[in-house]
């Protein structure tokens, strides 16, 4: 007798040199249940291939020259039927950068809903390739699969106007230039579970901060989003990883006129830039922070000092803020940059608890502190698979 397969649902999130999925098991009893979740790191170079299962406890470690995206899902898929074949792939859904105008909710893709989102290249040319790479691969390889795609530009939708636009003319050639903002899958995870956490101040006036490779910070009310530091690109905001954040436009025409191409321009702004390019070392702030050069304390300085600059900016369009929420690979887990940021909000009435800040609680505000602080792990592959396997039902 054949055994009973489980349906099974995948997410994929393409980075611009990494691929994380996550797999979860689709029975009565929990509809979503998380078995494992991976990633494939430093595409295109030596690099890793790890799978956690749902405890965080290593399953699988093995280091692999992945060439690009395709050859990751090639990878993923064999090791699927290989070592997890009692699983069956229903649906898939894709974390996609970006979703323009047209899409405001995730949708099932189609060849028409594929051809919108190639044209959207041009607003993220270092991040929508690579989105949608995945989802061809797997059209190819999985054709019978039901895919998803969920938008990282999707949460900041209904911001105000004012929040939108640039204070520029309305043209034709001009439509698709507004504030789009990103990093909308984590802020939706962090906004579903912040009663758990805050209570009945999860609907006040919260600032949360996005702080890893790409960071980024969202100011919400009522749980939904008023202002962020990302714009027309991800490029935009507070200093990243390899990303400068916000410049002044003309710095590019001034490039352009010294002789520097377009395509070298992209390469400096969103790849030698941020904490790499500050520094001349790294774009890791563990070994930033381990290190005592003087261009890496400038780096962590640019850093810390612009992320305190976007909360005193964001508290003015809230009208003030009641909690501050850390989240992503620096925010969870660089407890000195924390406390630095968290020192400098003394004024906005924010009082650190040192002690919860290193033990790694999840409050590390004092008890009497009229703001709060918190950390709190972000999860964008549950919103993934809740969007999709909702959509995958309705489809």
């Amino acid at each position: 007798m054949t055994a009973k397969l489980t349906p099974s649902l995948l997410t994929i999130n393409s980075g611009s040199s990494s691929l994380k999925f996550a797999l979860f098991a689709i029975n009565k009893t929990e509809p979503l249940q998380h078995l494992y979740q991976g990633e494939f790191s430093n595409i295109g170079e030596s690099g890793q291939f790890q799978v956690h299962d749902a405890s965080g406890h290593l399953f699988q470690t093995q280091n692999l020259n992945i060439t690009d995206h395709q050859h990751a899902l090639k990878t993923l898929l064999t090791w699927l039927a290989e070592s997890l074949a009692s699983l069956q792939l229903i649906c898939a859904g894709h974390r996609v950068v970006h979703g323009g105008t047209r899409f405001h909710q995730p949708v099932v893709i189609t060849e028409t809903t594929l051809s919108y989102l190639t044209s959207l290249i041009p607003l993220a040319p270092n991040h929508q390739p690579a989105c949608l790479a995945g989802i061809i691969t797997l059209q190819e390889l999985k054709p019978e699969l039901v895919q998803v795609a969920c938008f990282d530009t999707m949460f900041h939708h209904h911001r105000a106007d004012v929040e939108q636009f640039f204070a520029l003319p309305q043209r034709a050639e001009l439509d698709n230039v507004r504030r789009y903002g990103f990093h909308g899958l984590s802020y939706q995870y962090i906004a579903n579970v912040m009663p758990d956490y805050l209570g009945a101040l999860a609907e006040g006036k919260v600032i949360v901060a996005h702080l890893g490779h790409g960071a980024s910070l969202c100011a919400m009310h009522k749980r939904q989003s008023v202002a962020t530091t990302m714009t027309f690109t991800p490029l935009d905001g507070i200093p990243m990883g390899t990303r400068c954040g916000s410049i002044d436009p003309a710095v590019v025409l001034y490039l352009l006129q010294q002789g520097m191409t377009s395509d070298a321009i992209s390469d400096l702004l969103y790849f030698q830039s941020g904490l790499l390019g500050v520094s001349a070392e790294t774009d890791n702030m563990s070994k930033l922070l381990a290190s005592s050069s003087v261009q890496a304390q400038q780096a962590i300085e640019q850093f810390v000092h612009h992320t305190v600059r976007a909360i005193g900016s964001l508290a003015a369009a809230l009208g003030g803020i009641d909690a501050l929420i850390f989240t992503a690979g620096i925010g969870e887990h660089a407890e000195t940059i924390r406390a630095s940021i968290c020192k400098r909000c003394e004024w906005l009435g924010l009082q650190l608890n040192t002690d919860a800040n290193s033990q790694g609680q999840a409050c590390i505000s004092q008890p009497s502190s009229p703001v709060q602080a918190w950390v709190i792990h972000t999860d964008e592959e549950r919103v993934i698979a809740e969007q999709t396997y909702q959509l995958f039902n309705d489809h």
